[in-house]
């Protein structure tokens, strides 16, 4: 786990002060890499990668980046390959290896496969590779390491944060389709970034700069070719294999590895599998809110730590760390995302960062398996309509509404968010019926200047892809909702993963992001998946074996809650209404300035502050910091 960074002028002219701007990148990233840097020039200076080691597997300077190969190649890596050791094997034919690094073997792969090499590798990955004539750049296939990119006047940019582009940016700018895509759904979809003029490789895709030519190329995508002869024996032995496998792969370190442990199914899982290795630390990580006990799930996380023999450490966190810290999560996030989790995670993994470099979390498991309720929710819905239409028996729903009924029981703390959802329509296409449910944008009513903003792109997208025909048969409803997930919360999601945990230069490791694993699920004929309308009903039937009871058979699971309403109606009243209230924020085009005032005399707060306050946050970092940042560079 690393940070990368590198300039190339596209026409091939020196760019100014090559190797000062490099070291502006790489400073810029420092945390991710606290073992080491380097930089790395062509003779003509038109091509400069920059890299920060934090070392992982092969400890010696052997791993130093960027990495030059006998053939005059240069490479930047970050992330992990956890197949290097196979590919290494098949590789040492025409390769002569000097060091035992996973990035080495990315360098002998491109030399035998070039731009191919992507799909023989099973990790998390960016990197960037110059063979002397072409840059091949490409991300692994989730997302999970994190590629942006800049071009300014025919100059190429890329890094693994967007902080690290923006003293070469012609102006720091909101991106308004953004803007309107972060409002309506807490995060953004496609390849922009909340940045004008900062984009993201997307997941799953390469670039090459060949020629003055730019050309971006997905290699790998997941798609629910459903394979009805499957029985639930065999999914579930399928399931048991690709995650004993993917377990191996995600051990292999040359140091001690830790688990983030919520006490939930997927955390727990991944920890429990952990502790079978001889390089476990043995080691779970817990964040907690004993002042509110409520949001305290501490108790389950310490039943997996006594079933494992392991030491469960926690962290209390409070609002006076919240106030204290939220800067720094907007800072290291480069963009507000995703809900409230983000600060606990960052909290978790400052815990975390003394003790290990590696930590393993469970995200994945919830898109995979179907584990939001959402997904019981909407398809409930559907089903009343189906039973209403007699429809349901022609194979378009994989369980009845007599099945399903039996499960209902875990919405029980989601009746408000019942109320709201059969409140704005019923029996609707299960498109615009489950958008419903990810909309935050009923949310912010009329405190967001609506008429600034074009929300109408942002919805066109999200329905394109909950509506994608080549990934997703027509009447596939749970896989649907499930894709859904996987294409634009998932992301957001990895990026609060990778950055909370960069934040404190530590890795984290995602097993359940094994593609094999994915695809082998994704196959799977959704009522084995979801037999009954139990969520993830598949991966409890596959490790009820594995797991202890208590969390095997939890129907309270929160997430990761953050006490936030609690916290803003009482102790941070104050100080979130100066920040909101500030000249600078009820400035804003998108604000309306009125009605926000009224909501916070109101006092009657929810989610929605919580995406104005990173929001206002991050304006205050990034933009209203336009000047000193752009001053940074030496060009």
């Amino acid at each position: 786990m690393c940070g990368i960074a590198g300039i190339l002028t596209i026409d091939g002219r020196p760019f100014p002060n090559l190797g000062l701007n490099l070291g502006v990148m790489n400073d810029l990233i420092a945390h991710r890499g606290p073992d080491g840097e380097g930089t790395w020039a062509n003779d003509l200076k038109s091509v400069g990668l920059a890299h920060r080691r934090l070392s992982i597997i092969d400890l010696s300077r052997t791993g130093h980046q960027p990495m030059l190969g006998r053939d005059g190649s240069a490479l930047v890596h970050n992330g992990e390959i956890y197949n290097y050791r196979e590919l290494r094997q098949s590789l040492a034919s025409d390769w002569e290896f000097k060091s035992q690094s996973d990035t080495e073997v990315i360098l002998a792969a491109y030399n035998r496969y070039g731009p191919d090499c992507v799909n023989h590798f099973r990790g998390m990955f960016a990197f960037a590779h110059w063979d002397g004539k072409r840059l091949f750049c490409a991300r692994d296939r989730f997302g999970i390491k994190p590629f942006y990119y800049l071009i300014v006047n025919d100059v190429f940019f890329f890094a693994s944060e967007i902080k690290s582009l923006l003293p070469f940016a012609a102006s720091i700018e909101s991106d308004p389709g953004s803007l309107a895509e972060y409002l309506s759904f807490q995060f953004t979809l496609g390849n922009q970034t909340m940045f004008a003029g900062i984009n993201k490789l997307p997941p799953g895709h390469t670039l090459m700069i060949e020629n003055g030519e730019i050309q971006i190329s997905k290699y790998w995508d997941l798609y629910y070719q459903i394979d009805e002869t499957i029985t639930a024996d065999t999914a579930i032995e399928q399931i048991r294999g690709r995650m004993s496998e993917s377990m191996s792969l995600h051990m292999n370190a040359d140091v001690k590895i830790g688990s983030y442990l919520s006490g939930g199914l997927d955390s727990s899982l991944v920890h429990i599998f952990a502790s079978e290795f001889d390089n476990a630390a043995n080691l779970g990580f817990n964040g907690k809110f004993t002042s509110h006990p409520g949001f305290d799930e501490s108790h389950y996380a310490r039943i997996v730590g006594e079933a494992t023999r392991s030491t469960v450490l926690e962290i209390d966190i409070s609002a006076d760390q919240f106030r204290d810290n939220l800067q720094n999560v907007i800072y290291h996030l480069d963009e507000p995302i995703a809900g409230p989790g983000s600060f606990p995670q960052y909290m978790v993994a400052k815990l975390a960062a003394q003790h290990v470099k590696v930590v393993l979390g469970g995200q994945g498991g919830d898109e995979i398996f179907g584990g939001y309720a959402r997904y019981l929710l909407a398809y409930f819905e559907q089903c009343i309509n189906a039973a209403i239409e007699g429809s349901y028996e022609h194979n378009r729903f994989v369980v009845t509404p007599e099945s399903i009924i039996p499960n209902l029981g875990v919405l029980r703390e989601y009746k408000p968010l019942i109320r709201k959802f059969w409140s704005k329509g019923l029996f609707e296409p299960l498109a615009d019926r489950y958008l419903t449910l990810v909309d935050r944008a009923s949310d912010m009513g009329s405190t967001i200047a609506w008429d600034a903003l074009d929300r109408t792109v942002a919805y066109d997208r999200a329905y394109e892809i909950f509506s994608s025909m080549d990934n997703v048969g027509a009447n596939a409803y749970f896989d649907k909702m499930t894709h859904f997930d996987m294409k634009t919360l998932l992301p957001a999601l990895l990026q609060v993963e990778d950055r909370m945990s960069m934040a404190h230069g530590i890795e984290s490791r995602v097993p359940f992001l094994d593609h094999h694993l994915v695809e082998a699920t994704a196959i799977i004929p959704a009522i084995i998946k979801f037999e009954g309308g139990k969520m993830k009903h598949l991966l409890k039937q596959s490790f009820n074996d594995v797991l202890p009871p208590e969390i095997l058979h939890r129907r309270d699971k929160m997430g990761f809650p953050v006490p936030l309403d609690k916290w803003l109606n009482g102790p941070l009243r104050d100080w979130m209404t100066d920040i909101l209230c500030s000249s600078r924020s009820l400035s804003r085009n998108y604000i309306n300035a009125k009605n926000l005032r009224g909501e916070l005399e109101s006092g009657a707060f929810s989610r929605k502050l919580w995406a104005l306050l990173s929001l206002e946050i991050w304006q205050n970092t990034f933009h209203d910091q336009a000047s000193e940042i752009r001053s940074r560079s030496m060009i």
